[in-house]
């Protein structure tokens, strides 16, 4: 039987701002793709591995080579912090 109780629904402007803030989310990234991420980045070898951290929006914050390092930034911007894979 279909619930027929309506149920909140978020704007597509409201679901794209979700989470703006407050929320970063880690993720794994090789340094051959960050070229357009992370506006003036210097040059940087290539191949290696390091940890990015992004907005909920996806605007870059920092960028590591050691994941404690990415979250300790993200501690110090009060930031709740998921991870991608």
């Amino acid at each position: 039987m279909p619930n027929t109780a309506q149920r909140p629904t978020m704007t597509t402007g409201e679901l794209a701002h979700l989470g703006e803030g407050s929320v970063a989310y880690l993720r794994k990234v090789s340094s051959d793709d960050l070229r357009g991420r992370f506006p003036g980045l210097t040059e940087i070898d290539p191949g290696l591995e390091l940890w990015a951290l992004f907005a909920a929006t996806g605007e870059p914050i920092l960028l590591s080579d050691a994941r404690d390092r990415a979250l300790a930034g993200a501690m110090e911007n009060d930031l709740m912090t998921v991870a991608i894979h």
